[in-house]
């Protein structure tokens, strides 16, 4: 084990789910490297994987919708982060509406925001699209239910290889 792996092994971070769309084409994926980062002005930064298929549509669109889930959705979850877009419409498994910019927002997240994408920063083998939230919502019960933590998707295959 890597010295670094001390620390991030005790990490157990709130998982989301990142939509993005931009001609006919739409993606999502389950992320688990996502934060607010500025507090004036409110920012938000999502990383996404280069490997991924919502990584490409997010480079052609100018708005992200981000997704909070709770465990009772973990189907939700296994389907965005399970399965790839490039063989799959995840969208044809899960209720979804359009929003601000033409986002896809799920209709099954317990929050979501859709956000203006600001900047992108390239990490590495992650791209960090940072956001200026425009929209936002959610469903009105179950606001101390807990959310999705990384503990509870470790069962998920990746749909595509993690790089």
């Amino acid at each position: 084990m890597s010295d670094m792996n001390v620390f991030t092994d005790r990490l157990d971070p709130d998982m989301c789910v990142v939509t993005a769309r931009a001609g006919g084409d739409r993606a999502g994926c389950l992320v688990g490297f996502a934060s607010q980062c500025s507090m004036r002005p409110v920012r938000f930064v999502v990383w996404l994987s280069k490997a991924n298929r919502t990584y490409e549509v997010a480079c052609a669109a100018g708005f992200l919708a981000v997704h909070l889930l709770t465990p009772d959705r973990y189907e939700l979850a296994a389907l965005f982060g399970g399965e790839t877009g490039d063989r799959v419409d995840k969208f044809a498994r899960t209720h979804w509406t359009e929003r601000h910019g033409g986002a896809v927002v799920l209709r099954d997240a317990c929050a979501w925001f859709v956000g203006r994408i600001e900047q992108r920063i390239d990490g590495g083998d992650h791209v960090g699209f940072v956001l200026d939230p425009v929209q936002s919502g959610g469903q009105d019960k179950g606001e101390d239910e807990p959310l999705l933590r990384l503990s509870d998707t470790l069962t998920i295959e990746p749909g595509h290889p993690v790089q």
